[in-house]
């Protein structure tokens, strides 16, 4: 792997912190409550990703406790709550966007808010339908600094790619099993500001299971996230000012170990500074 310099900040974590086995994986100390989790997440890594907000409404109070027990430098994304992408009502989602707006306020006020995630169903395709309401939804969070993943490999064209650049929304790239019909690993960055990449883990037939443990339970080889280095992350810090990556492989405490280990290996690429 060769080093290399780069002005792009460089930030990793994962997504979600509040997982009780990474007290038995040696990530937290035993007997860690989930209520102290966050202290200790932020004595190794400066940004998280919010899964929460996903299963339900954020709430300004909660996220306000939250940020301020993080500190003022800690960073956060939050994923777009599943009744905007999953179980979208055509009658009730714009003032699901509003409520969504008032929960993350916090962030958005003391600066602290690096993301937030627009997470598509692999059922999300391409369809007339779908892309009337994308565009509805984005018109929505417009001056939210918005990510959107794609999960259907119909969305992986140029013409996507050249609306996401217009709008100034960042293209999730994805790190997951190379299974027909899902969004391929891409290195195309679409906002000059922040690129956001996610590292799901390979497990292929965790993912055709469905099951959450399976699907998400894979633990990354040194290999591996050199390959990313090398392949795309060196490209893509050279097209935007902030790159933000997160590690979902949270079985067995494997997210903050690889995320970890990652940090290592892009300060030894020359792409982070030891201290940033």
């Amino acid at each position: 792997m060769t080093a290399v310099s780069s002005n792009c900040r460089l930030l990793v974590g994962t997504s979600g912190y509040s997982y009780a086995e990474w007290a038995e994986a040696g990530f937290y100390p035993t007997g860690t409550p989930a209520s102290k989790m966050l202290s200790h997440y932020v004595r190794s890594f400066k940004i998280t990703e919010l899964n929460y907000t996903w299963y339900q409404m954020p709430k300004a109070q909660s996220i306000d406790r939250m940020r301020q027990s993080a500190g003022p430098d800690f960073l956060f994304a939050a994923k777009l709550t599943r009744t905007m992408t999953h179980e979208i009502d055509p009658t009730q989602w714009r003032d699901q966007v509003r409520r969504y707006r008032d929960g993350i306020a916090p962030l958005v006020q003391s600066k602290q808010l690096a993301a937030v995630l627009i997470q598509l169903a692999p059922s999300f395709d391409r369809s007339k339908e779908n892309r009337v309401y994308l565009a509805a939804l984005l018109d929505a969070l417009n001056g939210l600094p918005v990510a959107i993943e794609f999960r259907h490999v119909a969305w992986a064209v140029d013409r996507v790619f050249d609306e996401l650049a217009a709008r100034q929304v960042a293209l999730v790239a994805v790190d997951e099993p190379s299974l027909p019909g899902l969004f391929p690993p891409l290195d195309v960055v679409t906002n000059p500001n922040f690129f956001y990449i996610r590292f799901h883990g390979r497990n292929a037939a965790g993912w055709r299971s469905g099951h959450m443990q399976k699907q998400f339970d894979y633990d990354y080889s040194e290999t591996e996230l050199k390959e990313w280095i090398d392949q795309r992350i060196v490209h893509m810090t050279e097209r935007a000012k902030t790159g933000i990556i997160f590690f979902n492989n949270h079985v067995r405490g494997q997210a903050p170990r690889n995320a970890q280990t990652l940090i290592r290996l892009l300060t030894d690429a020359g792409l982070m500074a030891i201290k940033s």
